[in-house]
């Protein structure tokens, strides 16, 4: 496992120094979304709802809309602006009953892993929250916000547990629970008795994802039927790229073109020029209409050279 997060965990008079770990991790498979007839993924466009136009993404902004229909837009500056929390302590603010702790609070779990020189404190706050029965309510900044978290024991090892605030947990407001329901001796008897029956210690081990082995099943039957094909490695350049890629080759192509036309009318004039001095003013003559084309040709370079940086400003995608 990789580290998260070090820092201390600090109670009283005593600091615990450590690294945080993630607890836990998602197995669940993960599908792409790709076109059925090539495998290419699917890629999508950010366009506005309102005027239909793509959006770059530097012209992406946070926005709030408030109950009555008002939007407020929040700036990269705007959000620089709000308070972040950046410490690296693990403050304990008080120690409560584990029973007091609704299990609906609970969020994310982390490991606590002690640096070798914090092996001692770290036992002890491990086994006094053992002894006491008790779990540890702090307070700890975890990508710059700062969040309610408790200290809990799981085996040899202190687990951060992050919570969810107070207000974040829905009440069950429902009619029918207010109902007045009759319940006979006999039944809560019977009811208690099929509880008993299906007791057992819980072990976690016992239960599996049968939905992902049946998914990791019917993959590998499809493999090991020859039911597959390659993966796509490039991706084709799309249209604005492609336009892109014709103007350059075409302003090349020109280029050449022309070059090998003076190249052919300087040899000729100077062919001219030796056979006879009468034709001088022939040779002038080309050489003018030679000029002429060199200008032309300059200009058609030039005007195709041109257009490269418009098509390249085309081909900027969104990040």
């Amino acid at each position: 496992m990789r580290a998260m997060w070090s820092g201390a965990v600090s109670f009283g008079l005593v600091s615990v120094p450590i690294k945080l770990y993630s607890a836990t991790t998602n197995h669940d498979i993960r599908f792409h979304q790709v076109h059925g007839a090539d495998g290419g993924r699917i890629r999508y466009k950010r366009t506005c709802t309102v005027c239909g136009e793509e959006v770059e993404y530097a012209d992406i902004v946070k926005g709030y809309e408030t109950e009555d229909g008002e939007l407020v837009t929040l700036t990269e500056t705007d959000l620089d602006s709000l308070p972040t929390a950046t410490g690296h302590e693990i403050d304990v603010i008080e120690f409560v009953p584990a029973e007091q702790i609704d299990p609906l609070l609970f969020d994310k779990s982390y490991y606590l892993e002690p640096e070798a020189k914090a092996a001692k404190p770290y036992a002890l706050l491990r086994e006094a929250l053992k002894e006491t029965d008790r779990m540890a309510v702090v307070k700890v900044a975890l990508r710059q916000r700062e969040t309610l978290a408790l200290l809990r024991v799981k085996d040899k090892a202190i687990v951060l547990q992050t919570m969810l605030w107070p207000d974040e947990v829905r009440e069950p407001e429902f009619d029918i629970l207010g109902t007045d329901v009759e319940l006979r001796p006999q039944e809560l008897q019977m009811a208690a008795s099929l509880i008993e029956s299906l007791g057992s210690d819980f072990d976690p081990t016992e239960f599996h994802d049968e939905y992902r082995d049946a998914v990791e099943e019917l993959i590998e039957k499809k493999r090991t039927s020859g039911d597959t094909r390659p993966a796509p490695v490039a991706e084709k350049p799309d249209e604005d790229e492609a336009d892109s890629m014709t103007d350059l080759l075409t302003a090349l192509q020109r280029s050449v073109e022309a070059a090998k036309d003076d190249a052919s009318a300087e040899s000729g004039g100077s062919r001219r020029r030796r056979a006879s001095a009468s034709s001088g003013s022939s040779s002038d003559d080309s050489e003018k209409k030679t000029g002429t084309r060199k200008a032309a040709t300059k200009k058609s370079t030039d005007d195709d050279a041109g257009e490269k940086p418009a098509s390249r400003r085309r081909t900027r995608k969104p990040a």
